[in-house]
């Protein structure tokens, strides 16, 4: 099994220099069961992954450790964060919204590591094409949002088939009242982790309210947005419609901004995601969707314009900024009259950001597609190779590499975008032939 050691040297290699404390604490499980709550940001996800990593045992005998999430997004976030910490032991992400055959030709060689929603799960266990016998870590993310996403059934479906389960951990940046009866964790007394108060281990952002002079919010937004040219933040309403509408006005104001909501559909989220990831688009427009499981570096402000609808959502959203210790600030848009203001609402100072109808600069990256991915074959150093051999990129222009199983996403500066497509159009990655093209929001 992998020591703590070897875990912490690959968790170097992506920037992570040293565990915080509950990191730390998690580490120290030796076994045992826990209920970790934790705000958004603190570093949840390595938290989680340290004792079930240090419990794996030797690789290739089947499925060892499950982990359950909410989401598509979520499932990929902690996919890739587990993989990148586990080399040589095969992890697996199932999820709907892409080809069930897929997934089961991966599982025809088990993997030692799968993290799922609970609906893929359900359906594959249906199915027969997967075998939990073997599995003694479960871990349920975010069992709050599980539960309020009405995914009741399928967990406790789920917890029914898995026998021999020796360590349980159950995650939240929010308390539950009570457990549920069926739950793993109901008849053990685990180890309760609490950092959501007191010793918590992100910092609190500053919070800003800004008092918009007319009901429609949309021009103090974009004052607010020019006012921080340069810097990424996350735009939070509370409906579909609502977004699409301050992202077209956005757009008209040459905002590079984003779209994220549940109406789009999986492609088209995860192209968001990573466009803001990259700072293609250094703003994204977001409903509460966005507002749990995004592991995004280096968000600088997160912007209410409209009210979040229960403290949870408040925390939560606030939680995509000032992540474990990072430097964020939250703005509150508030309207001029008639509007509620939730008592968990609270500010530490007011600033109205000047007017102005000058067009601002606003620096941002491209974003390249290839057509090719890992069912190619193709990796993330044959991805820079080609870019630095044939389209004449140093390694420094090469931004993040998106990985998926039919293509790649690549951050590059929006000035070479041009030139490195026309450069490498008549070229090959191992001698298949590659489309490159540039992303658009």
């Amino acid at each position: 099994m992998p020591e703590l050691g070897t875990i912490l040297g690959r968790l170097k290699e992506r920037g992570i220099d040293s565990l915080n404390d509950m990191q730390r604490r998690m580490s120290r499980l030796k076994g045992r069961s826990a209920l970790l709550l934790a705000p958004t940001g603190s570093g949840k996800t390595i938290a989680f992954a340290l004792p079930l990593l240090m419990r794996l045992g030797e690789p290739g005998r089947g499925v060892r450790a499950l982990v359950l999430a909410p989401s598509r997004e979520l499932v990929l976030q902690i996919a890739g964060v587990i993989a990148r910490a586990a080399r040589g032991y095969k992890t697996l992400a199932l999820y709907g919204g892409h080809p069930f055959r897929e997934e089961e030709a991966s599982l025809s060689v088990a993997p030692d590591i799968v993290v799922a929603t609970p609906g893929r799960l359900l359906d594959h266990i249906n199915r027969s094409t997967i075998d939990l016998d073997g599995v003694a870590t479960l871990v349920i993310d975010e069992y709050d949002k599980q539960l309020e996403l009405g995914f009741e059934d399928e967990m406790r479906r789920i917890c029914r088939r898995l026998k021999h389960v020796t360590t349980r951990i159950l995650t939240s940046a929010t308390r539950l009242g009570e457990l549920p009866d069926w739950l793993p964790l109901s008849g053990v007394k685990p180890e309760v982790l609490d950092f959501t108060e007191g010793g918590a281990c992100a910092p609190r952002p500053s919070i800003v309210r800004v008092g918009s002079p007319s009901r429609d919010k949309l021009d103090t937004l974009v004052d607010l947005l020019r006012a921080r040219a340069g810097e990424s933040a996350i735009v939070f309403v509370n409906h579909r419609e609502s977004a699409e509408r301050v992202w077209k006005r956005l757009r008209a104001d040459h905002i590079p901004a984003g779209l994220y909501h549940g109406g789009l559909d999986q492609p088209e989220r995860e192209n968001a995601l990573e466009m803001f990831a990259n700072s293609t688009t250094p703003v994204l427009v977001s409903t509460d969707l966005g507002s749990r499981g995004l592991d995004i570096k280096g968000v600088d402000a997160v912007i209410h314009y409209h009210m979040p609808s229960s403290a949870e959502a408040w925390t939560h959203r606030n939680g995509r900024t000032a992540r474990q210790g990072a430097a964020g600030t939250v703005y509150v848009i508030t309207a001029p009259e008639g509007e509620d203001i939730p008592e968990y609402v609270v500010t530490d100072r007011d600033w109205l950001p000047p007017h102005s109808e000058e067009r601002i600069y606003w620096p941002h990256g491209a974003t390249l597609y290839f057509n090719l991915g890992k069912k190619e074959k193709i990796s993330r150093g044959d991805i820079v190779g080609f870019l630095i051999a044939k389209g004449g990129l140093t390694s420094e222009q090469i931004g993040r590499i998106q990985l998926r199983d039919h293509c790649a996403l690549v951050g590059v500066p929006a000035s070479e975008a041009g030139r490195v497509i026309a450069a490498v159009a008549p070229e090959r990655i191992k001698n298949k032939r590659v489309k490159v093209t540039r992303l658009n929001p």
